[in-house]
This record gives C-alpha cells, sequence and structure tokens, in this order.
C-alpha cells in the first residue's frame, strides 16, 4: 500500500541525521542524500498513480469495543454497503499515529481520501447514498432535530468513555481484554506493543479523559441526565426517540452507545465478541452501576435490547 511506503520513507528520512553523523558525511554527501530521499518520495508518489493499490472501496478503521465504530458500523451495515474492516489495538492509532477511530477510508478509481468521526462519517454517507437508493438511506437524513439530538449522544459517548476508564484501568488484565489483545482481528504486533506500552497507555488515558473521582462523578451525573430522559420520551411506547414508527440514524446511535454499557447480545455487529466483558468478569463498581442503570431506566434497557434483536441481529444472520 503507498500508505504504507510512504511510512516506510518516513522513518527513513527521520534517520537521515543519524545516518550523516554515523558516516561522517561531508556537506555534498549529506545534500546528495536529501536529493535521494525526495526522489524516493516522488516515485513512491508516482507509482500510487501507475500502479494504484488494490484496495476495497470502503474500509471502516475501528477498534472492537468502541461504542463510535458500532454508530458507524450499524448504520453502514443498516444501509446493506460492502466495506471491509481494519481493526487496531486500543489507544495505540490515537497516542502514537494521531488516528482516531472511526475513520472511514474511500477509494474512487486512484484517488483515496478518508473521514474521520462518526458525525461527518454518517454525513458522507447520507450525501453519498440517498442520491443512488433514497428510501434505503432515508434513515441518514441529517434533520435539525436529528443532528441535535446526535451532538448530545456524542457528549453521552464521551461520558461513558470516562466511566469505562474510571472502572478499567486499575485492572491491567481487563483493559488490555477490552483492547484487543484477545482478538485474532487485532495485528499480532499491535497486541505485543499493547502489553508492552501499557503503563504509558494507561498514564495517557488518565491524563487525557481526566480520570478523576471528580470526573468520574460527573460523568455519571450527566449519563444518568440523559438516560433519564430519553427513559421519559419512551413512557408513550414511541418506537423511535425522537417520536413516530420511522427509526433513524439517531436511534442506533443511542442503541451503540448504551450499548457498550448493556452489552446486549448481537452488540457489535458480532465483531466485538471478542472483547466482550461479561458482568461477573467487571470491576464491583462498574457492575452497580450497570445494575442501578438496568433498573432504574428500564425502558431504556428494553428499548436497546429490542433494536439489539429486531434490527442488529437479525440482520446480520
Amino acid at each position: 500500500m503507498i500508505e504504507n511506503r510512504l511510512l516506510i520513507h518516513a522513518v527513513c528520512l527521520t534517520l537521515a541525521p543519524i545516518i550523516v553523523a554515523w558516516f561522517g558525511m561531508s556537506v555534498p554527501a549529506a545534500a546528495l542524500l536529501v536529493l535521494v530521499f525526495l526522489l524516493w518520495r516522488w516515485l513512491v508518489v508516482l507509482s500510487g498513480f501507475a500502479l494504484p493499490n488494490k484496495t476495497p472501496e470502503l474500509v471502516l478503521a475501528t477498534i472492537s469495543a468502541s461504542h463510535f465504530v458500532e454508530k458507524v458500523r450499524w448504520s453502514m451495515d443498516r444501509l446493506g454497503v460492502d466495506y471491509v474492516e481494519q481493526s487496531s489495538g486500543g489507544a495505540l492509532g490515537a497516542f502514537f499515529r494521531g488516528r482516531t477511530v472511526p475513520q472511514l477510508k474511500m477509494r474512487t478509481g486512484s484517488v483515496q481520501s478518508s473521514i474521520g468521526n462518526s458525525a461527518e462519517i454518517l454525513r458522507y454517507l447520507w450525501g453519498r447514498y440517498a442520491v443512488e437508493d433514497p428510501e434505503a438511506a432515508s434513515f441518514l437524513e441529517p434533520t435539525k432535530e436529528r443532528v441535535e439530538l446526535e451532538a448530545r449522544l456524542d457528549k453521552y459517548g464521551v461520558n461513558l468513555q470516562v466511566w469505562v476508564y474510571y472502572h478499567l484501568l486499575a485492572d491491567r488484565k481487563l483493559t488490555l481484554h477490552a483492547w484487543g489483545v484477545n482478538n485474532p482481528a487485532t495485528p499480532s504486533w499491535q497486541r505485543a506493543l499493547l502489553r508492552l506500552l501499557f503503563p504509558v497507555l494507561k498514564l495517557l488515558i488518565r491524563k487525557s479523559f481526566r480520570i478523576t473521582d471528580a470526573n468520574y462523578a460527573r460523568a455519571v451525573s450527566r449519563i444518568e441526565e440523559l438516560l433519564g430522559e430519553a427513559n421519559d420520551w419512551l413512557e408513550d411506547g414511541r418506537r423511535s426517540l425522537l417520536g413516530g414508527e420511522q427509526l433513524n440514524y439517531t436511534d442506533f446511535a443511542f442503541a451503540a452507545m448504551t450499548g457498550l454499557w448493556l452489552m446486549p447480545p448481537g452488540y457489535g455487529g458480532g465483531k466485538a465478541e471478542a472483547v466482550r466483558i461479561e458482568p461477573k468478569r467487571a470491576p464491583a463498581g462498574m457492575r452497580k452501576d450497570i445494575e442501578v442503570w438496568a433498573a432504574g431506566y428500564a425502558r431504556v434497557a428494553a428499548f436497546v435490547q429490542r433494536l439489539y434483536a429486531e434490527e442488529r441481529r437479525a440482520r446480520n444472520l
């Protein structure tokens, strides 16, 4: 892949000063080395046009247990588009390559593009497929009401990240399991790196997500505020969170987010089984929160379980 060739080139370019110092190169020799690297970079770019990679049209970069990934994955599965999932291990991509998930890579002829963030990916899917099949893509239509709710759901998702890491980070084995070290879809070298770099990743996550008692309490309060509202909305027996009988992407997004703690059968469309954390394995504090939420917001739990049973599992059989 051209991406891999560029990565190799970048590594070699980074090592260039060491090569110059090691061999005691003169200024003209060092300048020649720079020209060689520039020529190499140009040839790599040209190769992308002359011999384009035989890659799938759509590639979804993921980590198995991400609720933001599941939000996009579910919509793509519902659309019925062909795509390949490229799974990575835990937080490696975010902290060492500056790439968060989900990320959708698109190929059009010899041109390859990518887009990140779940909301932006759904806007792309709507714009692309609403023209080809308006009926199939209608659930993705970004009305003002849906977009506003989606923004709230994404904040709910961020608060759930704080909640998860607050409970899991103290348990190295369980955290690594959630990051995919037992998942065959995670590249073996990444599984090894996750184990090796766990202390560094743990520190980075604590700092970036501000994993403290106070922030955990705030996250739980915000989670429960949204769950309470959703539970009230569902009191009238509506099929969709925003009312009416027609489901839309915000329903699936809410189910994807809530599925992170409810873990219904079929979560991840079958692609998160290797990172599933069964309740009996979860830390005591996490189990307590889950039990409180499942009982206190029973209509929410039933809504999400129904969506997974009728919409998620059924479509992936």
